[in-house]
């Protein structure tokens, strides 16, 4: 371009791209009627191929960072799980900060590529992962990338790995609503997105960044599923008594789900366990079945799961 769009640019590669009233006067008129509508990403029809098996497609969005979005994704995987007649598949596409490795305990598991594409590590017989972080050659490797070769990599990792037939797929993503996500529901338009989870913590802090997140849904025409208030309460491990350590000093999530109109489908205590067993790749199902945090995990996938057979 000869210079910087103006503020009211319909974009670049649309119909309306140097023909709209907002491009008169523009010197970047001419250029953008010239290029016409961008053509069709062939990549498209090819993921919506690829994900055919994938029977729901949830992801896991966070306006904050440091909410546990990815503690609650793993430890929803583990609890779909725990029926072995439901397979289950986590894709992380947290590129600079891929922890589902370490969390679901396969850090330091390679990526094998057959002829239907790249094979995700099995953490149990019903339970996969597909993660950026299998292909660092170290978990203290920093990827320092831009935009574009990020988009190229989640591309791939939706587009190449071979997940056969799934009755979920969860996807992590990292905080925010920048070009990961844009990039995500592009790549997946065609593959039937049933929703969104939104994780966030008690205090206003997180909350003011929920509101962007539903506001991008809203914009990209994702459903919300619902929010999950994690760390709600603290749990202590010795007399079993519950407090608050993050006050909702504005209500917490209970007045941001009337404010905005999305149901609070679990709030998740904070409990020192769950730490415990993010570090050490174990499963929080397994090793404390019946602790409050493990139930309210519990209730969550079932809330997540009647949503979404109840919208179909």
């Amino acid at each position: 371009m000869i210079e910087p769009p103006p503020e009211s640019c319909p974009g670049t590669g649309t119909e309306e791209s140097g023909k709209a009233d907002a491009c008169a006067g523009c010197p970047n008129q001419l250029i953008c009627a010239a290029a016409g509508p961008a053509l069709p990403d062939p990549d498209i029809a090819i993921i919506a191929e690829r994900l055919a098996g994938v029977k729901h497609k949830i992801l896991v969005l966070s306006g904050k960072g440091g909410v546990g979005k990815s503690t609650v994704t793993a430890n929803m995987a583990r609890c779909l799980a725990m029926n072995e007649e439901v397979s289950v598949g986590v894709l992380d596409i947290d590129l600079c900060g891929p922890s589902m490795p370490r969390i679901l305990g396969c850090e330091g598991e390679g990526v094998h590529q057959s002829g239907s594409g790249w094979s995700p590590v099995y953490v149990e017989d019903n339970l996969s992962i597909m993660s950026a972080g299998f292909l660092l050659p170290s978990p203290d490797a920093a990827v320092i990338w831009r935009g574009p070769k990020k988009n190229g990599l989640i591309k791939q990792l939706l587009r190449d790995v071979d997940w056969g037939t799934l009755d979920y797929l969860l996807v992590d993503t990292p905080p925010g609503t920048s070009d990961e996500h844009l990039s995500i529901v592009q790549y997946m338009a065609g593959t039937g997105i049933d929703g969104a989870v939104i994780v966030t913590t008690p205090q206003e802090i997180s909350l003011q960044d929920v509101r962007k997140e539903v506001n991008f849904c809203r914009k990209v025409n994702m459903p919300v599923l619902g929010i999950v208030e994690n760390m709600s309460m603290f749990i202590c491990p010795k007399c079993h008594v519950s407090s608050t350590i993050l006050p909702a000093s504005t209500g917490g999530a209970d007045k941001l789900s009337s404010d905005i109109g999305v149901e609070v489908v679990a709030r998740l205590p904070l409990d020192p366990i769950v730490g415990q067993a993010c570090d050490e790749g174990a499963s929080l199902f397994e090793d404390h079945p019946e602790s409050e945090v493990a139930r309210a995990y519990q209730g969550l996938v079932r809330s997540i799961a009647t949503k979404i057979s109840g919208s179909q």
